[in-house]
């Protein structure tokens, strides 16, 4: 018997196979295979492109690109406030597909489709007061700024929130001017698919290409001398891969990779309160947020109260439907993580165990004792795991929180504005969040730090990312004096 659901995951598996948009490399020699994560069954195959669609790709983009950027900055807003309709419109279409590839619940997913949507309609209102700078110069003269498109823009997006991070990207990107090539995550091939149909309705031809597949055509895009840009959302080791490709291309390169956020909790805040917090921070998304808690830094005048209060945290979301990982591949490598620590002496007071049965689900863990060998307090864990350190004071805190060789973000809970502003001072990261793991202003556009990326990944910044600066003199001709 076929449902209603699984009538539509066929349609979606064909279109996602015959391709998405005018240009959709698909080739028959590779394809990639994806399995529900929450039991395991087949959600379908997609094909990869080939390198020479690769090239065609580029090539359709750049000869696309002239015309796009021609176009008056409010005329392709308009173009993106409809490609925000098409987003809504299509909103559960993408949210049931969100959930079979990554195990995302349905009603999450659902939230991160309409925030890409409401991403889109934010980049078209920024489009035309998009502007440059006068500039102090001779009183007879003019001089000023002009922002003009870099040309043909790559995108590489993560499979996290795929809707949602990509609309931030490619509603920047194309409504400076440039033209884009995007490649979604291979753990996401049919949503990305999808995406690039959606949106491809919209806009003129070639303006959009979607691109799917693995490693193989992520290097072959980020070696690409053809490219001026480069967006990634992703990993530390992919985004520092990709600055060293682009340094031999010359293409400006925009990076939001990963983090090993800490929280730092002091004394004198409500244990209950900052055990909330916690858990919102490590595992919402079952932890596979790129500015998920990855660390706790708690201060001894509180720890046992906050550490029962954390577990009790994680033991709700373990009765309940906690969301598996996105596949078994992340599910190994958080285990791993977690082996280790219980290797060198840490403690679960909740979860860290594998559970029986198909799919990739991985329990919301809390480990005490842990020490700054340990490897959930030192890399990136991209899952559920809540790795707890008590400190004896909030300088101590402080100090270890600031350390490491990632800078993305970090939370500090406190009730001492002066531990809050020493704490804003002291941490070499992009964003500080003073009492509350998550929020903040929709144009609160960071610059992550070390191995955490380059560049402003979002809000009114990312449209200069994306474009490049030209200045203009303009004097009086010969023998004119006013």
């Amino acid at each position: 018997m076929t449902t209603g659901s699984e009538t539509v995951l066929q349609q979606e598996n064909s279109a996602a196979t015959a391709g998405t948009s005018g240009k959709t490399g698909a080739s028959a020699d590779a394809a990639i295979t994806i399995h529900d994560p929450r039991d395991g069954s087949l959600v379908g195959s997609v094909p990869e492109a080939s390198r020479e669609e690769v090239d065609q790709a580029i090539a359709a983009a750049r000869a696309a690109h002239p015309g796009w950027a021609a176009m008056d900055p409010a005329a392709r807003g308009e173009l993106l406030y409809a490609a925000a309709a098409a987003l809504s419109d299509n909103a559960e279409r993408l949210a049931l597909m969100n959930a079979r590839e990554t195990g995302r619940p349905e009603a999450e997913a659902l939230e991160g489709v309409n925030a890409g949507a409401a991403t889109l309609r934010q980049y078209a209102e920024l489009a035309p007061v998009h502007r440059g700078l006068s500039l102090r110069g001779s009183r007879m003269a003019a001089d000023y700024t002009v922002a003009e498109p870099r040309g043909v823009a790559v995108l590489l997006t993560p499979w996290n929130d795929p809707v949602a991070v990509a609309a931030g990207l490619l509603g920047a990107a194309l409504v400076t001017g440039n033209a884009v090539v995007h490649k979604p995550s291979e753990r996401c091939p049919h949503l990305g698919a999808i995406l690039g149909e959606v949106l491809a309705t919209v806009l003129p031809p070639d303006v959009l290409i979607t691109l799917n597949g693995g490693p193989q055509v992520g290097s072959a895009l980020t070696s690409h001398p053809g490219v001026d840009v480069f967006a990634h959302v992703g990993s530390s080791a992919t985004g520092t891969r990709i600055a060293q490709a682009a340094a031999l291309t010359g293409a400006h390169v925009i990076r939001e990779n990963g983090g090993n956020d800490p929280l730092l909790v002091d004394a004198g805040v409500d244990p209950v309160w900052a055990a909330e917090q916690a858990a919102i921070g490590a595992f919402a998304n079952s932890g596979q947020i790129c500015t998920s808690v990855e660390r706790i830094y708690v201060h001894r005048d509180v720890a046992d109260a906050f550490c029962k209060a954390l577990a009790e945290e994680a033991r709700k979301r373990n009765t309940g439907q906690f969301a598996p990982l996105v596949d078994t591949r992340l599910r190994d490598e958080v285990h791993a993580q977690v082996a280790q620590a219980f290797a060198a002496g840490a403690k679960a007071t909740e979860g860290g165990a594998l559970p029986k049965g198909p799919g990739a689900r991985y329990p919301a863990t809390v480990l005490l004792g842990c020490t700054e060998d340990m490897t959930v307090m030192t890399e990136e864990t991209f899952g559920p795991v809540a790795p707890v350190s008590v400190v004896d004071s909030f300088e101590e805190g402080l100090q270890r929180a600031a350390a490491g060789r990632y800078g993305l973000a970090a939370t500090v809970l406190t009730t001492d504005m002066a531990h809050a502003q020493h704490a804003v001072a002291a941490l070499p990261v992009g964003t500080v969040k003073i009492n509350a793991v998550f929020g903040g202003a929709p144009g609160g556009s960071a610059q992550p730090r070390k191995d955490s990326g380059h560049g402003f990944g979002y809000g009114p910044e990312l449209l200069d990312e994306f474009t490049q600066v030209k200045v203009v003199h303009v004097g009086l001709p010969g023998g004119v004096t006013r």
